[in-house]
C-alpha cells in the first residue's frame, strides 16, 4: 500500500525546496505561485505561516520572500549529527589533495543525489557547490554510475534524461556499462558543463546496493581522467567499508 501524504505539508515542502534551489534568493509571490502551479492565495497563507516560525522572511519594501534564519540552525543540527559525514571527510580530503579537485560525497535520497560532505584541494580550482545541493540521479557521471551499478529496473527512468539518453544511444551500451563496472567509475569530460569535468564512483551498502556516490569535479582533461577515476574508485571502496552500512 502506498504511503499516505498530507497535501498541506506536501505543499509546504514544495515551497521550501523551490526557494532553496532557485537561482534568486528573493522570490515574488506571483512568480512562486506560477512556477509551482499553486493558487496564489494558498501560497500566501503558507508563506505567512512559515514566517511566524522564522522559516521564511518577507522584504516589506519589495514584497519578495526568502528563506529565513531558523533554517540555519536546523541545517547545522542535521550536519552535526551526520556521523557518516565526519567519517567521510578525511577520505575526501585525501582524495582532493591527490587530484587537485573538489571531492564530494553525495547521498541518494528519493532519486536525488544530495551533497552531504565536500573537501577542497589546497591548490587548483575550488568548486563552490554548497552542502545540501541536490543533483538529479541521472546527472552526468553520476547517472552513468547508476546505469552501470544501479538496479536494472531503474534504467528506463534514468534514460529519460536527455543527455544520459544521448550517451546511451551511442551504441554498445551493455559493453560500455560492463567496462564501467570493471573500472569502478564513470567520467563526464566537459559534457554537462564545458568548463568542468567530473569522475564518480559508487558507495555500496552490505547488500551491494548503491547508497551514495563519491565524485570529484575540476578542470582536468580526458588524458588524466582515468588516473583520477582509479583514485575516486579506491575512495568509494574505502567508504563502502567504513560507512556503507550506515547509509
Amino acid at each position: 500500500m502506498a504511503e499516505r501524504v498530507v497535501p498541506a505539508v506536501q505543499q509546504v515542502g514544495r515551497i521550501l525546496l523551490y526557494m532553496a534551489r532557485g537561482s534568486r534568493f528573493k522570490v515574488k509571490l506571483t512568480d512562486m505561485a506560477r512556477d509551482l502551479g499553486m493558487h496564489k492565495s494558498r501560497v500566501y497563507y503558507i508563506l505567512n505561516t512559515l514566517k511566524e516560525f522564522g522559516l521564511v522572511e518577507k522584504d516589506e519594501e519589495t514584497k519578495a520572500y526568502s528563506l529565513g534564519p531558523a533554517l540555519i540552525f536546523m541545517g547545522e543540527k542535521v550536519l552535526e549529527n551526520l556521523d557518516y559525514r565526519n567519517k567521510a571527510e578525511p577520505f575526501l580530503k585525501e582524495l582532493a589533495l591527490k587530484t587537485s579537485c573538489t571531492a564530494f560525497l553525495g547521498r541518494i535520497i528519493d532519486r536525488k543525489v544530495y551533497v552531504v560532505a565536500k573537501e577542497h584541494a589546497d591548490e587548483g580550482v575550488k568548486i563552490t557547490i554548497p552542502l545540501g545541493y541536490r543533483f538529479p540521479l541521472s546527472y552526468g557521471a553520476l547517472g552513468k554510475v547508476m546505469l552501470a551499478f544501479g538496479p536494472p529496473e531503474e534504467r528506463e527512468e534514468l534514460l529519460k534524461d536527455e543527455s544520459l539518453g544521448r550517451w546511451a544511444r551511442q551504441g554498445r551500451l551493455e559493453s560500455r556499462l560492463s567496462l564501467l563496472r570493471r573500472m569502478g567509475f564513470a567520467e563526464d569530460i566537459r559534457e554537462m558543463d564545458p568548463r568542468f569535468s567530473s569522475v564518480a564512483a559508487p558507495v555500496l551498502d552490505r547488500k551491494g546496493r548503491v547508497v551514495a556516490l563519491v565524485f570529484v569535479v575540476g578542470t582536468f582533461d580526458r588524458d588524466i581522467a582515468k588516473d583520477y577515476g582509479k583514485k575516486v574508485a579506491e575512495t568509494a571502496g574505502e567508504l563502502s567499508r567504513v560507512i556503507g552500512a550506515a547509509l
